[in-house]
């Protein structure tokens, strides 16, 4: 304090509402262009200062005797900033993530149909996208088939031949393939295979902008990214189903044959007598649903990701996983509909 009175500044803030009173208050008053002037060597600056009330108080320095003027309060009001509207609930809630996820798969089911509708198909990325959904995914459904449809057959034979049914074991093993096991377990592995896949590339593609890019150009990212591959998925799935069940019944007849005694024409012709077309035609529809369960959940799933490679990961994952859920609850619904009352199918293969 002794040296700021060596210098024996003075200061003093002249405005139009500006006032000192007696008591050695001084009140500033509106906000308008302050003089700034010294005492010391009457030099004077004149600048612009904020809206700011203040209250200062000068008191005489005991040390020296030279005043000095304190802050006693301040009261600011920041007239340059605008005044914030009153908040309520809805202004700080976001919905959850699985909310506007689970509606964005709504509205991009709707977008695919209506630009389907309308005749707005990128032919060429949908015959690729076609190729790498059906060719590229025989081997593994094939595969998954057979092993599957074997393992049922040791079920079913051991409990049927204990009950003198051996004739009845190829019609079992033809509506359990044809109606519930063909198209589930080929739209499981599709989604494994081919849904993670295009979370994947989807959720790259978001993340890194990619999918801007295709607006600037001019072209809808629905139209080349999404609509094709929900196009392919739904055609090449009837058609895996279909070899799936080939594949499923004969293995499941090979192994019946070779191991159990029980020979192919028993088996073969059991299962035509059970079959009838309808089983077949809902094997088909189920697994044309299925399809655009797992096209529309993956590609919904990777425009929407967020959060670099960590957010593609989840994205991929979360993807599988809720349409493998869907699945589950598509064939629940589908087959309520397509198969009610009593069944009379195993009759003429008793």
């Amino acid at each position: 304090m002794q040296t700021a009175s060596q210098l024996r500044p003075i200061f003093y803030f002249s405005s139009r509402r500006s006032s000192i009173k007696s008591d050695g208050w001084i009140k500033l008053g509106g906000w308008n262009s302050s003089t700034l002037s010294s005492t010391g060597r009457g030099q004077s600056l004149r600048f612009l200062t904020p809206t700011r009330k203040t209250r200062l108080f000068v008191l005489s320095n005991t040390d020296d005797g030279c005043p000095y003027a304190p802050v006693l309060e301040e009261e600011s009001s920041a007239n340059h900033a605008p005044c914030s509207e009153p908040e309520t609930f809805f202004s700080k809630w976001s919905p959850p993530r699985y909310l506007w996820r689970g509606l964005s798969v709504l509205v991009l089911a709707g977008q695919v149909i209506i630009r389907t509708l309308k005749g707005k198909v990128h032919w060429r990325n949908t015959l690729q996208q076609l190729e790498r959904v059906g060719p590229k995914s025989v081997g593994v459904c094939l595969l998954t088939s057979a092993f599957v449809g074997m393992a049922f057959t040791i079920q079913f034979v051991r409990e049927f031949t204990r009950l003198g049914l051996n004739r009845s074991v190829g019609g079992v093993l033809a509506l359990a393939f044809s109606r519930e096991l063909s198209p589930v377990v080929t739209s499981i592995v599709v989604a494994g295979r081919i849904g993670s896949a295009f979370a994947a590339e989807l959720g790259t593609m978001q993340v890194s902008e990619q999918t801007d890019t295709l607006r600037v150009l001019g072209s809808n990212p629905v139209d080349y990214l999404v609509t094709p591959r929900v196009i392919a998925s739904s055609l090449a799935l009837p058609f895996l189903t279909l070899m799936c069940f080939t594949v499923g019944m004969a293995s499941s007849a090979l192994l019946a044959d070779g191991v159990y005694g029980i020979s192919i024409n028993i088996i073969l012709d059991s299962a035509q007598r059970a079959l009838r077309s309808w089983d077949i035609i809902s094997a088909m529809i189920k697994s044309q649903v299925f399809g655009m369960i797992i096209s529309i959940v993956s590609c919904a799933w990777g425009v929407t990701t967020m959060g670099g490679a960590k957010g593609v990961g989840e994205s991929t994952t979360s993807a599988v996983v809720i349409s493998l859920v869907g699945i589950f609850m598509a064939d629940f619904a589908l087959s309520y509909c397509f198969f009610q009352g009593a069944g009379d199918s195993l009759k003429n293969c008793v």
